[in-house]
């Protein structure tokens, strides 16, 4: 059990338009090949373009992974960034086509149960963090911490939100294992990005505040916090694992350069811009809409739906 405080002065609805989504984020790292070795032959995102900077990643013809070449060293643990960056998947067949994937490479994996999302965690060759996810949330809901826990069945129980999966009753969604596809399916997307960051609060006015999601919680005995718009699971989530003291890693690292909000039209991004200036945010305004740091300097960049 995962006991959490109340969470009144947490929670809040969500500001931003309910059509909002995340686009693709920009990751570095340090060698082609050992970056397509995951990213594509594991994950099964399809090699849309790729040129001397970038290579460009994603499913169903649309891109949701720009891996930037060149960086020197991996990224560093104890960092601020990029925690994990998570690809959702539309069926459990397709996480579990992901899972033989790796499982054929011999590609460490950790399978993990949080009862509203089913999330298979790794890393690729440059510790950039990788999370694939089938939401389920017809299994549970989020607790609200008043009752001392984080999530709850649906007839009522509590659940850690952190059991194993039980990967033989996962690999039955498939009809024949040796069969399995190389490429996810349509539909897959960029579903939540969680970071490193060195301060809670302050991370949580920017997100709720500022760019307008809702707040979830802010569990502090496990250090970290949860943002989202109408339904579980989160969107942004947060953490404050790489300690007081942590920075962002060297221009020369690995890790993320920047990830994408994409608002649904002008008059949501011109809220946006009022909302960061509300509470002290900088920001510049380019070409396609607007960039931001957050309060651990994580480029943020807001766009308008095409």
């Amino acid at each position: 059990m995962i006991t959490v405080e109340s969470q009144a002065a947490v929670r809040s609805a969500p500001v931003l338009p309910l059509a909002t989504h995340l686009g693709p984020v920009r990751i570095g790292v340090t060698n082609r090949e050992n970056a397509l070795a995951v990213w594509r032959d594991v994950l099964g995102l399809e090699l849309i373009s790729e040129d001397a900077e970038a290579l460009h990643l994603g499913a169903g013809g649309t891109e949701l992974i720009i891996l930037e070449l060149g960086a020197k060293t991996p990224f560093p643990d104890r960092s601020l960034g990029l925690y994990h960056v998570a690809v959702h998947v539309p069926t459990r067949k397709a996480l579990a086509e992901m899972v033989v994937r790796a499982l054929m490479r011999r590609v460490r994996i950790s399978p993990t149960d949080h009862l509203v999302s089913e999330a298979i965690y790794l890393s690729d060759y440059d510790n950039n963090g990788i999370e694939i996810t089938f939401e389920t949330p017809w299994r549970g809901t989020i607790g609200d911490g008043e009752d001392g826990y984080y999530v709850k069945t649906v007839d009522g129980s509590p659940h850690s939100g952190r059991e194993a999966i039980d990967v033989d009753d996962l690999l039955a969604e498939l009809d024949d294992i040796n069969a399995v596809p190389a490429a996810m399916p349509e539909g897959t997307r960029i579903g939540h990005i969680h970071l490193h960051v060195n301060d809670l609060e302050r991370a949580m006015r920017f997100y709720r505040d500022g760019i307008g999601f809702g707040g979830l919680f802010i569990m502090r005995q496990f250090g970290m916090g949860d943002l989202g718009l109408d339904y579980p699971p989160h969107t942004i989530a947060f953490n404050i694992w790489s300690g007081p003291n942590a920075a962002q890693a060297s221009k020369g690292s690995a890790g993320l350069r920047w990830f994408h909000i994409v608002v649904p039209d002008q008059a949501a991004l011109d809220a946006v811009r009022g909302r960061l200036a509300a509470i002290g945010a900088a920001y510049t305004d380019t070409n396609e809409g607007l960039d931001t740091r957050d309060p651990a300097d994580n480029l943020v960049k807001l766009v308008v739906a095409r």
